[in-house]
C-alpha cells in the first residue's frame, strides 16, 4: 500500500470519528436539556430568564448545582425536631396577623435551620444553601428565596402598606410549601425532587388540631393582614 492511500485512509477515519463525535454530543445535549428541564421544572425556567433565554449558559449553571449537590444525603428528623420546627412555623403564621414583617423573618430564619437539620449547607452559607435545595426541592425552593428576598432587603410596593403586605403574605404562603417538604419523612423524599408535589400535607399536626395547606390564619388566607 502506497504512502499515498495510508494517508487517505487515515484522513478518512479521522473525519468518520469526528463525525460520530458531532451526531453524538448533538443527541446527548436535548437529552440533557430535557433531563434538567423535568428535574428543575420552574427552576429551570427562572434559571434560563437569569441568562437571558441563553439555554447553554442555564444547563451548565444547573448541571454544576447537580455536580455539586446531587449525592447529598438528607439527615431524618426525629419526631422532637419535627414538632419543634411546626410549632415555631405555626407561631410565625400567628405572629404574621400582627407583624407581617417580623414573621416573615421568622420564617426566613427558621427554613434556613430547618434545611442545615435536613444535611443542607449552613444557613450562614445562603447562596449554597439555596443551590442545594433546588437540586433536592426544586418546585418549592423559591418560597425560600422569596422570603428571603422580602426579609432582607424589604419589598417596593407601589400601592402603599397594603402593596407590602400582600407580597410578605405570598411570601410566606409560597415557603410553606418548602418547609412541608423539609419536614416530611424521609421515606417521601426524592433525590431529584420530583415527587415533592404528590405529598399530601399531614391531616394532624402536633398540636393537637386538624391542619392543612388551606388552613392558614385569616391574614394568609384572605390576602390580608391586620392594619393593611
Amino acid at each position: 500500500m502506497s504512502t499515498g492511500m495510508i494517508i487517505a485512509l487515515i484522513v478518512i477515519v479521522a473525519v468518520v470519528a469526528l463525525v460520530a463525535a458531532a451526531f453524538a454530543l448533538r443527541a446527548r445535549g436535548p437529552r440533557g436539556g430535557r433531563d434538567l428541564k423535568r428535574r428543575f421544572g420552574p427552576e429551570y425556567d427562572r434559571t434560563l430568564a437569569r441568562h437571558d433565554g441563553d439555554a447553554k449558559a442555564a444547563e451548565r449553571e444547573l448541571a454544576e448545582r447537580v455536580e455539586r449537590h446531587g449525592s447529598l444525603r438528607r439527615r431524618p428528623l426525629d419526631a422532637g425536631q419535627r414538632q419543634e420546627f411546626e410549632q415555631r412555623w405555626a407561631a410565625a403564621q400567628e405572629r404574621f396577623v400582627d407583624s407581617p414583617r417580623e414573621a416573615v423573618a421568622d420564617a426566613d430564619r427558621l427554613l434556613a435551620e430547618l434545611a442545615a437539620a435536613r444535611g443542607f449547607p449552613d444557613g450562614g452559607q445562603y447562596e449554597e444553601q439555596l443551590s442545594a435545595l433546588s437540586v433536592h426541592h426544586a418546585h418549592h425552593v423559591h418560597g425560600y428565596r422569596h422570603v428571603h428576598r422580602v426579609a432582607r432587603v424589604g419589598v417596593s410596593g407601589t400601592d402603599g402598606d397594603r402593596a407590602d403586605t400582600e407580597e410578605l403574605r405570598e411570601a410566606m404562603v409560597e415557603a410553606r410549601a418548602l418547609f412541608e417538604d423539609l419536614t416530611a419523612p424521609n421515606r417521601h423524599d426524592g433525590r431529584d425532587g420530583q415527587d415533592e408535589g404528590s405529598r399530601a400535607p399531614a391531616a394532624a399536626r402536633t398540636d393537637g388540631h386538624k391542619e392543612s395547606r388551606g388552613h392558614l390564619p385569616w391574614a394568609l388566607n384572605r390576602r390580608h393582614a391586620k392594619g393593611s
